[in-house]
Order: structure tokens, then C-alpha cells, then sequence
């Protein structure tokens, strides 16, 4: 019962405590609508408050009612809720849609978050979305954390997200609405080959399926679970490694880490900077370390957002190039 995986999924990873307010990201599609109806019947046993978040993109002609639509499922459930707008198109002018959107809903959700004082963020992240994030990762080129795929805690800007779905499958969300006679919002493009996310979902995900592994799904989600666990001993070891100057690094001893705790370390340092390593790749880190090894003192190796990486005589430095402005 889908019920059941999410008090699972809750106990298993430590995601909510009673007395906590959990502020529920919802777009009124499918999942999120689910997460909420859940969540609510779950308060009450656990003891925990809810509020709703809900940002119009204004990417389509129909956002608007969506908006609505979360609005009257607030009043009708009993939960408070804020909504926000912001025209992604025009930021977009600036870099890529979807990442421009992304970025956009995570500000928006930390604001509500920090304004009505929450202890947790919810996001409707299932084991589908798992298998096709760990996919899309794969097929892309990644690294250890990427095909960690999508913890069901993390960290974030001071602000603790979680996914409580992230153990249940779409199949299971799209019966329980229909159980109970819920009726989401419609995402259209979703049905569309546009976006490299719904290639996979709607063609590559069924072909594997069907021709190589039933259970695709479930072999993605479970890598990606048991390589998490494996990534965050290491990530520890790095943080203690790291500990000291947040923009330098000591030369002579990082040379006698292990590799796997020197790339660790790079990508702590940059995203100390950059807020996340989202944009670093391969090449970068191998760039970093063809600098540290081969290059000549005060060279330099240029990263997205404004990243530079400078080699001194026994360090080191990261630092943004634009001091007026952040990385």
C-alpha cells in the first residue's frame, strides 16, 4: 500500500519528526497532488503541520489555472498556501529554460521556507523520476554523484528537502488518485519528445523495458540507492579532509590522498563557491589536475559561473573572478 511505503520511506530516512512544519512544493500534476493528500492523512498520526508552495512559471497558457487550482485544493484540504509567479521565459534569455526554471522554483521554495520558519521541504520525486535521472546521468557522462541520482534527504542552503515518494513508483501515484477520485492538473508537454527527460520516459524507459529488463526501473533505483550510501562515507571523509581554509588547498598533502579524495575535494571547494557542482565536468576535474601536476606557478583553469582555480607555489586557490559578484 502506497500509504505504508511513505511511513516507510519516512522512518527509513529520518525525513520528518513530530512538531515539524513541512512546506510541500505542489504544481498540481500528478505527483505533487499525491504527496499532499498523503502527507495530510500521515500529519495527523505523526504530528507534523503542512504548507503549500506553488510558483507559476508562466511558461504555459494554462499556468494560471493551475495556480488556481492548488489554491482551492488548499482550502479544501485545510492547509495554508503561498503562490508565487515568475516569467521563466524572459530569464531564459540568460541560459537554458529548464535550468533557469529549476533555479527559479528552488529560490522561490527557500523564501516561503525561511518566511514561515520550516523545518523541511517536500518534493514529489518518485522511483520513476529516480531511473530516468540516473538514465539521463548516464547517458550524459557522470561521476559518482550523479548516479547517486536523487536522495531522499539533502542539505540544502541551510534547509533540509525531502522526497518521500522516492521509493514509490508512478504506477502506484496514478491508482491511488484514481482510488480516491483525485483529479490533477494536466502537463501536456509531458506527453512531448521536447525535453531530453521525456525521450527517455516515453521511449528509451519502455524499449528497455520491454526488450532487456522488466524491472528497469526498480535495477536503476536500487543502484542508485546503494551508490548513495557509498558516496556519502566518502563525502564525509573528504569534508574532514578538507576542513581549514575554504579556498585553498595544500598542495603537498593533497598529492598524497587517493585519487577518489582528491576529485572529492576539488568538488567541494568549487561548490563552496558555486553552490553545487551541477555544471562541473570530467573534463574539469581533469583540467584541475593537469594544472596541479604539469603547469607552471600562477597558471590558471577558468570554470562555469565565474570559477577560477589559480596554482600558487604550495597551494591551491579557488576564488570567483567578479568580486562584486557571486559565482
Amino acid at each position: 500500500m502506497i500509504l505504508d511505503k511513505l511511513k516507510d520511506a519516512i522512518r527509513k530516512y529520518e525525513l520528518i519528526k513530530r512538531g515539524d512544519l513541512v512546506l510541500v512544493a505542489v504544481s498540481g500534476g500528478t505527483d505533487s497532488v499525491c504527496l499532499l493528500y498523503l502527507l495530510q492523512d500521515l500529519s495527523r498520526l505523526l504530528g507534523f503541520k503542512l504548507q503549500v508552495a506553488h510558483l507559476d512559471h508562466m511558461l504555459r497558457k494554462g499556468s494560471a489555472k493551475d495556480s488556481e487550482f492548488v489554491r482551492r485544493l488548499g482550502v479544501k484540504l485545510g492547509i495554508p498556501v503561498v503562490i508565487g509567479k515568475v516569467n521563466v521565459r524572459r530569464l531564459a534569455k540568460k541560459g537554458s529554460l529548464e535550468e533557469i526554471a529549476r533555479n527559479a522554483r528552488l529560490m522561490f521554495l527557500l523564501k516561503v521556507a525561511k518566511g514561515i520558519k520550516a523545518d523541511k521541504i517536500a518534493l514529489a520525486h518518485n522511483l520513476d523520476d529516480q531511473a530516468e535521472t540516473v538514465l539521463m546521468r548516464i547517458l550524459r557522462g557522470t561521476g559518482l554523484y550523479g548516479l547517486a541520482g536523487i536522495l531522499p534527504k539533502r542539505k540544502l542552503y541551510g534547509f533540509t528537502v525531502i522526497r518521500p515518494l522516492i521509493r514509490v513508483q508512478r504506477r502506484e501515484i496514478e491508482a491511488f488518485l484514481k482510488r480516491k477520485k483525485i483529479k490533477p492538473r494536466i502537463d501536456r508537454t509531458n506527453f512531448q519528445d521536447t525535453y531530453f527527460r521525456n525521450k527517455l520516459r516515453n521511449k528509451l524507459i519502455p524499449l528497455l523495458k520491454e526488450q532487456y529488463n522488466p524491472r528497469i526501473k526498480d535495477v536503476l533505483s536500487n543502484m542508485a540507492e546503494g551508490i548513495a550510501f557509498d558516496y556519502d562515507y566518502l563525502n564525509r571523509q573528504a569534508l574532514r579532509l578538507a576542513r581549514g581554509k575554504r579556498n585553498r588547498i595544500n598542495t603537498a598533502k593533497f598529492l598524497k590522498l587517493h585519487p577518489s579524495m582528491q576529485r572529492l575535494i576539488l568538488r567541494l571547494h568549487i561548490s563552496r563557491l558555486q553552490g553545487s557542482t551541477r555544471r562541473i565536468t570530467f573534463r574539469h576535474i581533469k583540467e584541475i589536475e593537469d594544472l596541479i601536476v604539469n603547469r607552471p606557478i600562477n597558471s590558471i583553469v577558468d570554470l562555469p559561473k565565474g570559477i577560477v582555480v589559480l596554482k600558487k607555489a604550495k597551494s591551491i586557490l579557488f576564488y570567483c573572478r567578479y568580486a562584486s559578484t557571486s559565482c
